[in-house]
């Protein structure tokens, strides 16, 4: 009987990796509803469902306030597996301080944000390493904080709300040391990954800007190489019916379906598991700013562009080396 071999083991450990942190939201979700479903209708044992929404009721800002990280869950010995999948690698063209605060803006957002998640919500790509004394918040959707034991898992990585209120806490209140890295394309960005694409959603993104002014901190460009090539996405026709329901559905939930596919959990199978291809995401410069409480419209234009003059530098000083041609520019849109 053949028994499989250490690299065997070792492959199927990187794709179940992956696999679970892709199809775990989705899980705790639907077990959460249905659980609390059952016991609310078919048991007596409804207040335990009353007490687990009053908890969540009463521990509601906690991803405004901070979040509530677990070190020893950003070490999983799996975020290693994961990180080893693809595999991802971080690499800083610059020293950054810990006596000061930062926003990394990350780029592109592709399908699923792998190598942002990678880096920044985990230890296994060496982040505390490449920048010691500096602290991640990877900022996502409210959304993901609505659901009890989703949002602990979530915010277990370091993960804390996008909205303004929790970006002015740990700027604020946080002391210093902390970098809070947003990807500004979101999920508008997705519609533009696929394989070679550089389109960038950031001309009328400046909300990050304007938070950075009103705190004096510095904006840190970052671009992931090899990021928007992880799944292969079908175009529908202009004008076709599916392409006119997935615009009528981004109209209605502000959320562009796309029909995107990858491998399977084999080598050759198709799937909707990313491609393993590497994805290097490059730290660039900080961009110092000035702290202006109440900028105008021509401020946060005019340190804007000067973001977007840095990331393309970035992306040009760079794009070679990760097999971009010398005469590709980057998109902005």
């Amino acid at each position: 009987m053949l028994l499989p071999s250490k690299k065997d083991l070792k492959t199927a450990m990187e794709v179940f990796a992956v696999f679970q942190w892709a199809l775990s939201a989705f899980l705790i979700v639907i077990t959460v509803i249905l659980v609390n479903l059952y016991l609310v209708m078919f048991t007596p044992y409804w207040p335990a469902t009353v007490l687990m929404l009053t908890w969540l009721a009463f521990d509601w800002k906690t991803p405004e306030r901070g979040g509530r990280r677990f070190r020893c869950v950003r070490r999983w010995r799996l975020w290693r597996h994961y990180c080893n999948y693809f595999p991802l690698k971080l690499l800083k063209t610059h020293d950054i301080s810990p006596s000061h605060n930062y926003i990394l803006a990350c780029h592109p957002h592709g399908l699923m944000s792998h190598a942002c998640f990678g880096h920044f919500s985990t230890e296994m790509s060496g982040f505390s390493k490449i920048f010691p004394g500096i602290t991640p918040y990877m900022l996502t959707l409210g959304a993901f904080f609505w659901v009890p034991f989703l949002r602990e898992y979530v915010m277990a990585t370091g993960a804390c709300s996008v909205s303004q209120s929790s970006m002015d806490f740990l700027l604020t209140r946080r002391g210093t040391g902390n970098m809070l890295i947003v990807v500004v394309g979101g999920l508008a960005e997705c519609r533009h990954s696929q394989p070679g694409s550089s389109t960038l959603v950031l001309k009328n993104r400046s909300g990050f800007v304007r938070m950075a002014l009103r705190h004096g901190v510095a904006l840190i460009p970052a671009y992931a190489f090899g990021e928007t090539d992880l799944y292969d996405q079908h175009i529908f026709t202009p004008g076709a019916l599916a392409n006119r329901f997935q615009k009528w559905f981004r109209r209605m939930v502000h959320i562009y379906p796309c029909a995107f596919y990858g491998r399977g959990f084999t080598k050759n199978s198709w799937g909707f598991l990313p491609y393993t291809r590497p994805v290097t995401t490059v730290v660039g410069e900080p961009l110092p700013l000035p702290k202006i409480e109440n900028p105008s419209q021509e401020t946060v234009a005019k340190y804007h562009a000067l973001y977007i003059d840095a990331l393309r530098k970035l992306f040009d000083e760079h794009k070679t080396k990760f097999g971009i041609s010398e005469t590709q520019e980057l998109v902005i849109i």
